[in-house]
């Protein structure tokens, strides 16, 4: 399995770990300061001995993404100015409601479920329900209605209340 990491601050790791044993430390050292397996430093050294192109760093396999990392930050921005800057009647994000979005501004067709995983682990939103209130409520005549009737009653904070 791949380490996390671009595959430049791999190799700088690799060449990090053969320097590391250049000035003296062993081997097991050296995966200990760098974070890796005594076995992968064997291996990274019989790669330096070969060449200095061993220990070059491997692009990621795979589909490059569609959203670049300007465009993912640029959403980020557009989500920040709320659903209804964008055309909807309230401010809640959906999926389908992101997905509409990145379609327009950046001709990206993704697939719903998918559009939850940029925005959760790209993004690092996290998915909330809105709190369920009727329209007609009248929070000054609750109030009134629990001082007169409940007196005794401690006044329980709402949700909004206690975050």
């Amino acid at each position: 399995m791949r380490p996390e990491g671009s595959y430049e601050e791999l190799e700088r790791r690799r060449r990090r770990a053969v320097e590391l044993i250049a000035k003296g430390h062993t081997q097991i050292e050296v995966a200990e300061m760098v974070g890796c397996s005594q076995g992968s430093v064997s291996r990274w050294l019989k790669l330096a001995a070969d060449g200095d192109d061993g220990l070059a760093g491997k692009p990621h396999p795979g589909r490059p993404r569609y959203l670049t990392e300007q465009q993912q930050q640029k959403l980020g921005e557009l989500l920040a100015q709320g659903a209804t800057a964008h055309g909807w009647q309230n401010d809640l994000w959906t999926c389908p409601r992101v997905k509409a979005l990145i379609e327009r501004r950046f001709g990206v067709d993704y697939h719903v479920d998918h559009v939850r995983k940029i925005l959760v682990h790209r993004l690092g939103w996290t998915s909330q329900r809105p709190e369920r209130r009727a329209r007609e409520r009248k929070e000054e005549e609750i109030e009134r209605w629990r001082s007169v009737e409940f007196p005794r009653l401690k006044k329980t904070p709402r949700r909004e209340d206690r975050r």
